[in-house]
């Protein structure tokens, strides 16, 4: 975007009073993993649980599915402040210690969520007997025979929330085409 360095501090400040939801949100689900780790004792953020046992973290998420962290431990980080870290496979692809912070971690709670609605689309889907050829990223490719279901149908279908998450207002679009292909 040809910005300079000073000029993005002040977007992203801006950015965050805007949101100040999800950036209170980064916060609680950052000192909920760090206090959990420090005092291996449950904590609850919303729907979202932190327990320490065996040696994890775990991260549970509204479906009952947990993400883990193994060994996790604080530490200070370049800024003097406490910080979580686990071990796990890096970006060089190489086993080390990971530092990861209250943002990151609401990364990591946002994609398994996404993963879990994504997984109740496709078995409802599957319940429906409807061919699942393959899915990538956020979408599902399916293979019908011409005229039998309408685009509006499988939207309808995909956008039942779980038993977990029974106010959740999803939306769906589909297209249907003779070859995938990126819409």
């Amino acid at each position: 975007m040809n910005l300079q360095e000073d000029e993005l501090l002040h977007l992203v400040q801006r950015w965050r009073n805007v949101n100040i939801n999800i950036k209170n949100f980064w916060y609680n689900v950052g000192n909920a993993a760090l206090e959990t780790v420090s005092k291996q004792k449950p904590m609850r953020v919303g729907k979202i649980t932190f327990e320490y046992y065996d040696n994890y973290l775990f991260i549970k998420l509204p479906s009952g599915r947990k993400l883990s962290y193994f060994n996790p431990m604080l530490k200070r980080n370049i800024y003097g402040k406490e910080s979580l870290t686990y071990e796990g496979i890096a970006t060089n692809k190489k086993w080390q210690r990971i530092e990861t912070y209250g943002p990151k971690l609401v990364e990591n709670i946002v994609q398994g969520i996404s993963r879990d609605i994504l997984a109740h689309a496709m078995m409802n889907l599957k319940r429906r007997n409807f061919k699942i050829v393959m899915h990538v990223h956020d979408e599902v490719v399916l293979e019908v025979k011409k005229n039998q279901v309408t685009v509006e149908e499988i939207c309808e279908i995909i956008t039942i929330p779980p038993p977990y998450a029974e106010d959740l207002c999803l939306k769906a679009e589909a297209y249907k085409c003779d070859f995938y292909k990126k819409e």
